[in-house]
């Protein structure tokens, strides 16, 4: 009997504090903020998003590769935070993401496209282009890249669609 008078305020305050600790685990952009993250997510900074600024992005353990594009001339360098990454940080449980561009133009990824083997290559939310910041009108600030040289199954009409770029929001679904 001693032990539930106690263990309910005790668990009540615990509760009470897990919510706010949670939300200040993300830190509040201090730059320009390139991307807002909403949906089926845990981690927040702002209200019910995540809302990240390129040094943000940039603290998050960035991968780069070598690449070749169907929109570029040669082997191109892209440097960004893997998508199964930046979902894994903000604790998202989605069957997919819904991303969507400065123009309003929005594509599905499924999850299958990050999910799975962790040393597998998957697509990542570049921010570099060849060590330089995207400008909007070269398809920045933010591109969805895939290593489409590493895997003849990222060269496809599907996954050429699912590389959006001037990406501003994501939105996991459910």
């Amino acid at each position: 009997m001693l032990l539930s008078r106690f263990a309910r305020p005790v668990l009540l305050s615990l509760a009470l504090i897990s919510g706010p600790a949670l939300a200040q685990d993300l830190p509040t952009p201090e730059g320009e903020a390139l991307l807002t993250v909403t949906g089926a997510i845990t981690v927040t900074n702002d209200g019910d998003a995540a809302v990240f600024d390129r040094e943000m992005l940039a603290a998050l353990d960035p991968v780069t590769f070598e690449t070749t594009t169907i929109w570029t001339d040669g082997t191109q360098s892209f440097t960004g935070v893997p998508l199964a990454q930046l979902l894994d940080r903000l604790g998202a449980e989605g069957s997919a993401v819904s991303a969507t561009a400065v123009n309003d133009y929005a594509i599905e990824i499924p999850a299958e496209d990050w999910e799975g083997d962790p040393d597998a290559e998957g697509p990542i939310v570049a921010y570099l282009h060849n060590d330089a910041p995207m400008s909007l009108r070269g398809k920045g600030p933010l591109w969805i890249v895939y290593p489409y040289d590493s895997d003849p199954a990222f060269r496809s009409e599907v996954i050429y669609s699912r590389s959006i770029w001037q990406l501003d929001r994501i939105e996991v679904l459910p």
